[in-house]
């Protein structure tokens, strides 16, 4: 049982969506970072040309649990 997170802050991007955008981030985080538990998306922006949407962005927080030392 984690008792512990740390939380991390992130920014996730994506040509698709805002939700391709977060996963992206937590799946990258997931290859470095261990006990993911949960994510809080914080804001959403995105980057427009030609009056499209080219970029969605996120920035989220990431917590994970910190693993107890014996």
């Amino acid at each position: 049982m984690t008792t512990v997170a740390k939380v991390i802050e992130l920014v996730g991007e994506s040509k698709v969506s805002w939700d391709d955008a977060v996963r992206n981030a937590v799946r990258e985080a997931s290859k470095t970072v261990d006990n993911l538990t949960g994510v809080e998306v914080v804001n959403m922006t995105a980057n427009v040309d030609n009056s499209e949407i080219v970029e969605y962005k996120v920035n989220l927080k990431l917590a994970f649990g910190v693993r107890e030392h014996r």
